[in-house]
């Protein structure tokens, strides 16, 4: 009995068996590992999505590095991740804290929140094409000079009504986040900050703040990785235009693909979103240090 009960502790000290991942790891090689390979493979070919495809060397390469296109498409994308990022960050932030409280009006305001999160981007793309048009939209329906201008067609702004709607769509995923990441707090933490005369901006500064850096990090990482996907949203609002000021990197790889029939020359500008993406991911995930998997109440 002794040493059944030796062996049973055993199996429990060495964790779950790694057998239990083999399912998860297989559809990851097979749908994430797989067709990342072949997208690499087709970067050095010349293919048009139908014919026989051709091994071209470096040559859809020079061609998506030399494009001023792509370069245009970077910088858009950069300025997209840079503004909707300094948009969404602050507002979901707030949000997440003052929708943590108990009150029963705040719980409510929550759900009311969320909802922009369940519609689809193109849904909400729509909608907001039809509100922005300037013939039909807000303006004229309300006689206001200032919405009846071409939002979506003034090059100066639309970048702007972009990440406007992106924010829109996207700051209540934030918001539960952060939501959820303000009710693990410990409330201990404020009741002694109040015995000690400490008031709501300190409380939020010296408690909330930093009980939320792992929270933090995680949304931030999903806002900007999450800038390189929206592709479907600003399709359906923009096609990227006018011109090339919203055909962000994303966009201009499936205009490459599909439109003017390089896959090539996508697929070269797939590997480039791929690398920046997880380029973005492990820097922002190196800003949570060493420990970053560590309980943050450590030490409350």
């Amino acid at each position: 009995m002794t040493s059944l009960g030796s062996a049973n502790r055993g199996v429990r000290d060495a964790g779950p068996s790694g057998w239990l991942a083999v399912p998860a790891l297989a559809f990851f090689l097979a749908f994430a590992v797989v067709p990342l390979i072949g997208v690499v493979f087709l970067s050095f070919t010349s293919w048009n999505g139908l014919g026989e495809i051709k091994l071209d060397g470096l040559s859809s390469w020079t061609t998506v590095l030399t494009d001023p296109v792509t370069g245009n498409a970077l910088v858009v994308t950069a300025k997209i991740m840079f503004f909707s990022f300094i948009v969404q960050a602050p507002i979901s932030l707030l949000l997440g804290v003052f929708t943590a409280g108990g009150q029963k009006y705040r719980a409510a305001l929550a759900v009311l929140y969320f909802l922009p999160l369940l519609l689809s981007s193109a849904a909400v793309a729509i909608a907001f094409k039809a509100l922005l048009d300037p013939n039909f939209g807000l303006g004229p329906g309300f006689n206001l000079p200032i919405l009846a201008q071409d939002w979506l067609g003034n090059s100066d702004l639309v970048l702007f009504v972009v990440v406007f709607v992106i924010a829109w769509q996207f700051v209540p995923f934030h918001t539960l986040i952060y939501q959820g990441g303000v009710r693990q707090i410990p409330t201990s933490l404020y009741e002694a900050a109040e015995i000690d005369g400490a008031g709501r901006f300190r409380q939020f500064w010296n408690i909330t703040l930093p009980q939320l850096k792992y929270t933090i990090i995680t949304s931030s990482t999903l806002m900007v990785v999450g800038s390189l996907a929206y592709f479907d949203l600003i399709f359906v609002l923009t096609g990227g235009g006018p011109g090339y000021s919203t055909r962000l990197l994303p966009l201009h790889m499936y205009l490459t693909g599909f439109k003017a029939n390089d896959m090539g020359a996508a697929s070269a500008l797939g590997v480039i979103l791929v690398v920046i993406g997880l380029g973005l991911a492990l820097i922002l995930q190196r800003l949570g240090g060493k420990n970053r998997n560590a309980s943050q109440l450590e030490g409350a």
